[in-house]
């Protein structure tokens, strides 16, 4: 039970970062701030991997979060912002 504690603890860290950052950026890509967005892309993308990385999260629902995050960013890109 301690050592569940500890990881949970633990863990709550990066998923909780993980989190923080795909809400900014989402927010960014909402508001159609390309800088802001591509920035906070950067670092949701690293928030993912380091948690998928610890055994967080699995490795695919960090590629598929990526994925989703990415394809996003490309349609502000492109010029086609959508909502969801």
């Amino acid at each position: 039970m301690r050592q569940n504690k500890k990881r949970r603890e633990r863990n709550r860290v990066f998923r909780g970062a993980a989190r923080t950052h795909i809400k900014q950026a989402q927010a960014a890509i909402d508001d159609k701030d390309l800088e802001n967005a591509r920035a906070g892309t950067l670092l949701a993308i690293k928030a993912l991997d380091r948690a998928a990385s610890k055994g967080v999260i699995h490795k695919n629902n960090a590629a598929r979060r990526k994925s989703r995050l990415l394809k996003r960013l490309a349609a502000l890109e492109s010029g086609k912002a959508k909502t969801k």
